[in-house]
């Protein structure tokens, strides 16, 4: 009830920053537009049409069109590419959040070992006589018979214990997170098995030498014995004489040790959260690769907030954890600011998978673990999860990357109308000239390149990476058509001629963008850099009145020669510029912190 009344979370960092830049826009637009017709038709003498066309030309040049149906293609072909792999998206955030993931929780049984769990062994403790192993056996036999295969383990003990003895049972009371055993009676007698702490309670330090040198070797230790008192299904209270301890094991996934190296070389944290012995979780750690796998403790001994707060950071294995517990945990990373990944695939998951800022379950768990996370491993391995990782990279920073070519336009648009309010002059560009300059360094090569191979970390905050890619062209923008603009009015150069050479301006600094975007070049990004150049020449050829393309006198062309040149080294000391302002930035917040 708790899981079903939780409310789904917020969307990503990407899609929110859009949601941002998109939310300022369509506010800021509406008082430039109006105040830039007010002028034009009012101050500057300009016909109805000609100011409305300008004004529709500001407002073109500052709206994002097509980012949000790139990121929304981008994402839905990952979506595509990973169920070809055989991974369930239930939401198309997961590939960014998992691909920004610096802590994965993850359990020991159907993650770093197989979901197939089996008993090894089976020895009697010192208490009990060993020439009597066949009525043990016969006794186990009768105990998980009376039990319902409702996880794994039972499912192992159903298997090994097979010679039944008939004895009908007169309680069964199965197995919980809570309580840690599983109980029977036959008759008046009363039999348990389970988790040796919570068995044995206060007898539990008589048997933690042989429990912890069977621990040691990997094995899942469970304690069977008779219980001196009436099963209510609460907590045990009386006495449990251990009869004998049941060895169980899962083994170790062949691709584990690779996959969790992947995970240290990216710098994601690996947290081991399991019900088992925390001594057999660890070992089990080490013998996939886990680093800190020495690192444990038993959950049991962590009481307080602030205590699982102080594990959480110093521990890297946690024994006997409770699903209350798990939630904690998870609670407790991400308020020491980490981006937690849960793993799970039993029901007592579910409120930390929940909780977690992508959650992953494995389609071989139980149905409310699969319906309430984000991605669903549906062939349960474990291995595929670097390839998420993988395509959530290639996204992000595709569509960073693409999204700064958008931000290019926005920032010269807004900035160019705030200097032709300042200055009182007319909007030097037309709407269809806005056009072509978006269509060819913008959104062409934008949707191309966002589907390429990038395996980068994604560092820092999306808007502000973006933000910052597009800063020094948008300025350099914004420098030279202004600067255009007062030498073509100055020498008395028209309106048109103007509006021609700012086009060509623009033209020159998108494809220099492009050029530095589409770095390391390949053979697709070079035929997408070239085709672009390709098409802007023949449109303005072959099509100029399209896209209000005419000659330009002398003075222009001289004008235009002049800053053409000047361009590139305007962008070239701008981008110097403003790399310097961000690293004096990161030292500055590096000393505060």
């Amino acid at each position: 009830l708790e899981a079903k009344a939780m409310k789904k979370g917020e969307q990503s960092e990407m899609i929110r920053s859009l949601d941002k830049l998109v939310k300022f826009v369509g506010i800021a637009l509406i008082p430039i537009g109006i105040t830039l017709f007010v002028q034009g038709f009012f101050f500057n003498d300009q016909s109805f049409r000609n100011s409305i066309v300008s004004m529709v030309a500001a407002v073109l040049g500052m709206i994002p069109e097509g980012l949000y149906l790139l990121a929304s293609v981008a994402l839905a072909v990952s979506s595509m590419r990973l169920a070809h792999k055989k991974v369930l998206l239930h939401d198309m955030k997961s590939i960014e959040t998992l691909a920004r993931v610096n802590v994965l929780c993850v359990d020991k049984t159907g993650t770093i070992t197989e979901n197939s769990m089996s008993v090894k062994d089976m020895i009697p403790t010192k208490e009990y006589d060993a020439e009597k192993m066949p009525e043990l056996n016969g006794l186990l036999s009768d105990f998980v018979g009376a039990m319902s295969s409702d996880n794994s383990t039972m499912e192992a003990l159903k298997d090994y214990f097979k010679k039944k003895t008939e004895q009908s049972a007169s309680k069964v009371v199965p197995f919980t997170s809570v309580t840690k055993y599983s109980g029977v009676m036959f008759g008046e007698k009363s039999y348990v098995i389970g988790a040796p702490e919570f068995v044995l309670r206060e007898d539990y330090d008589t048997y933690k030498p042989d429990i912890s040198e069977y621990a040691r070797k990997g094995y899942r230790v469970l304690v069977f014995g008779s219980y001196d008192a009436a099963l209510d299904g609460g907590k045990l209270t009386g006495k449990v004489l251990p009869m004998a301890y049941v060895l169980l094991a899962n083994p170790i996934r062949k691709e584990a040790p690779e996959t969790f190296a992947y995970f240290a070389e990216q710098g994601v944290e690996v947290k081991v959260i399991s019900g088992d012995n925390p001594l057999t979780v660890s070992e089990v750690a080490k013998e996939a690769g886990i680093a800190n796998a020495d690192r444990y403790v038993d959950a049991a001994t962590l009481h307080s907030d602030a205590e699982i707060a102080d594990a959480v950071a110093n521990y890297t294995v946690f024994g006997r954890v409770t699903p209350d517990q798990k939630r904690k945990f998870v609670h407790a990373l991400k308020d020491q600011g980490k981006t937690v990944a849960m793993t799970g695939d039993g029901v007592n998951d579910v409120l930390a998978l929940k909780d977690a800022d992508c959650s992953v379950a494995m389609a071989s768990g139980s149905d409310a673990a699969v319906q309430a996370s984000q991605v669903v491993l549906l062939e349960s391995n474990f291995a595929c999860m670097p390839s998420v990782v993988m395509e959530g990279r290639r996204v992000v920073n595709n569509i960073q990357r693409s999204a700064s070519l958008f931000l290019v336009k926005n920032i010269f648009s807004f900035l160019l109308s705030l200097f032709s309010v300042v200055l009182m002059i007319t909007y030097p560009m037309e709407p269809s000239q806005i056009s072509l300059i978006s269509m060819f360094t913008i959104g062409v090569p934008g949707f191309f390149l966002a589907f390429q191979p990038n395996k980068e970390r994604i560092q820092g905050h999306f808007l502000t990476n973006v933000f910052l890619k597009a800063l020094p062209a948008g300025l350099t923008d914004v420098l030279m058509v202004g600067a255009l603009v007062v030498f073509g009015k100055t020498f008395g150069v028209n309106t048109t001629d103007i509006s021609t050479a700012a086009t060509m301006l623009l033209l020159i600094v998108g494809f220099i963008i492009l050029f530095n975007i589409c770095k390391p070049v390949n053979i697709f990004r070079g035929v997408v850099w070239g085709g672009c150049l390709v098409g802007c020449i023949l449109c303005i050829i072959f099509l100029p009145k399209l896209f209000a393309i005419t000659g330009m006198s002398t003075k222009c062309i001289m004008l235009f020669v002049v800053f053409s040149i000047a361009t590139e080294a305007v962008l070239r000391y701008l981008t110097l510029l403003v790399k310097g302002l961000q690293k004096g930035y990161r030292k500055i917040r590096h000393r505060e912190e």
